[in-house]
């Protein structure tokens, strides 16, 4: 059997000869000592089977030894040596689940830290915090190369308080000394194994401890970072240990990226935010500037000609067939200045500038049901002092579901709750028309009404939900007076109609002047 020195040495220390020396020894215990090389063995590789073999190869050649010294106590030997055998395996058996359960811990741990980091130099120090618990460092640092600058930069240290935050460490220039970054390593000056000149990202560490482990993160070929942990004993690290880093040590690095994507992701959805929001603003500047430019211009100039016209109308005698025709014009006049004023409202409406959502909500429910018939329910529940930003979009967001109704839902009830709470504002607008598959209704080109709400909802870091089914037929079989009576719930749901339901957070910025 072909083993290393380290492996015959653990073997060793579990063999029945092994217990001799364990009982002349005052107060050692041998089974600690098999549980302890144990778990060497399973960090060396060492398969169980190799174990095995090998304590039954020792036994192979130590009967013949017991046979010729101890003859007539032989049986009893035996007896003892298969007890004995039994208690190692088990032993062995479970120094090598702790050493499995540490890793599968450590993994785990690795996995959630992913999770649950808020962004990348969390992530990282989190990470470095796992490994080097479990390699029990003393310190750790980790350092990843700056793509802009290709230097080593630290970002995160552990264990080591006078060491503040390092950055613009140069790669080596030295071939040899980047050579050997770019590999793990393991160096023990009492072993007389000290780091080449450089290597030690930290300085320091030479005169502060007497191990140091390096292990690279690389990038395909390319050293993208280093982790490198210190130890105040000489402790050599082993296979699985070697094996397990180098493992997390890939695994942090894509970690690393994927969170450097989404914050980059982030702070671009917050400039696309921002920019939406500014155009939000455009928008409700553009309708005030339009509102003003028609009440200002054309509406004066229509109340103008409207004037002219009933001055002129009244020098015409009365039957006169250019008096009638002057009336007319009058009376289109008045109907444009009457539209004219409605767009003016609806652009800007000076209700919800001078009282308040509320009040605003009230004239629009009035002048739609001066043009739908239809029953319409209006609720609100401490909605004062509103940020105006909230109170415009909310506004708007009404708006639309009313142009949306009158345009395609022939509905007959409406009912409109908002009410604000724990901080939210919470918007229901629900209708019995007949209903839309939502699907279709926001994969249609050039149709932006819902998903102009949606947008605006998720601009605004709101919650948007629409549920819809189209209108069923109902059963064309005739009924009896009781069948009518015990079904008539179930008519009633034959029409489910349109629900929108909307959350904002109430604390928004005020809207700023453009």
């Amino acid at each position: 059997m072909n083993l290393g020195v380290r492996e015959r040495t653990a073997l060793t220390a579990i063999t029945p000869g092994a217990v001799a020396r364990a009982l002349s020894t005052a107060g050692a215990d041998f089974f600690e000592q098999v549980e302890y090389h144990g778990r060497r063995l399973a960090k060396l590789n060492l398969p169980p089977s190799q174990i095995v073999a090998a304590l039954e190869e020792y036994d192979r050649l130590l009967t013949p030894v017991l046979k010729r010294v101890f003859p007539e106590e032989y049986a009893n030997f035996q007896w003892v040596r298969e007890q004995l055998h039994f208690c190692v395996i088990l032993t062995l058996n479970n120094a090598y689940y702790q050493v499995r359960e540490t890793e599968t811990k450590a993994f785990y741990e690795l996995f959630r830290v992913e999770l649950e980091s808020r962004n990348l130099d969390d992530l990282l120090e989190r990470f470095l915090a796992t490994l080097s618990q479990f390699c029990r460092a003393d310190a750790a640092h980790l350092y990843l190369v700056e793509p802009g600058t290709g230097q080593l930069e630290h970002r995160c240290g552990l264990g080591d308080p006078q060491t503040a935050r390092r950055s613009g460490h140069g790669l080596p220039a030295d071939r040899k000394l980047r050579r050997t970054l770019e590999k793990a390593k393991c160096w023990s000056w009492s072993r007389k194994e000290p780091p080449p000149e450089g290597v030690l990202l930290d300085n320091t560490w030479k005169r502060r401890f007497t191990t140091c482990w390096s292990i690279p993160l690389t990038e395909g070929k390319q050293l993208a970072g280093v982790m490198q942990f210190g130890f105040k004993n000489n402790y050599a690290w082993l296979p699985r240990e070697q094996e397990l880093l180098s493992a997390a040590a890939e695994r942090c690095l894509v970690a690393a990226e994927k969170a450097r994507l989404v914050e980059d992701l982030a702070r671009r959805e917050e400039q696309v935010r921002t920019l939406a929001e500014h155009m939000l603003h455009v928008e409700e500047a553009e309708r005030r500037r339009i509102s003003r430019e028609l009440h200002d211009e054309a509406g004066q100039s229509l109340l103008t000609v409207r004037l002219q016209l009933e001055m002129i109308e009244a020098t015409l005698p009365e039957q006169a067939d250019t008096r009638l025709r002057l009336r007319e014009v009058r009376e289109v006049t008045e109907r444009t200045i009457i539209e004219i004023r409605r767009l003016i409202a609806a652009l800007s409406p000076a209700v919800l500038e001078q009282l308040g959502l509320g009040a605003a909500l009230r004239q629009l429910v009035t002048r739609f049901r001066a043009v739908h018939p239809a029953k319409v329910k209006l609720q609100l529940s401490r909605i004062q002092h509103l940020p105006k930003k909230l109170e415009i979009i909310v506004y708007r967001l009404v708006q639309e579901c009313f142009n949306n109704i009158a345009k395609h839902s022939g509905a007959r009830r409406v009912n409109i709750s908002a009410t604000t709470a724990d901080g939210m504002l919470r918007l229901s607008v629900e209708d019995d028309g007949k209903g839309f598959s939502v699907q279709e209704a926001l994969a249609k080109k050039n149709s932006f009404g819902l998903a102009g709400l949606r947008e605006r909802v998720a601009l605004m870091g709101g919650k948007f939900e629409i549920e819809s089914e189209p209108e069923s037929e109902p059963d064309a079989a005739p009924a009896t007076t009781a069948s009518r009576r015990k079904t008539e719930p179930e008519r009633s749901r034959l029409r489910r109609g349109t629900r929108i339901r909307i959350e904002l957070p109430v604390g928004m910025e005020p809207l700023t002047s453009l």
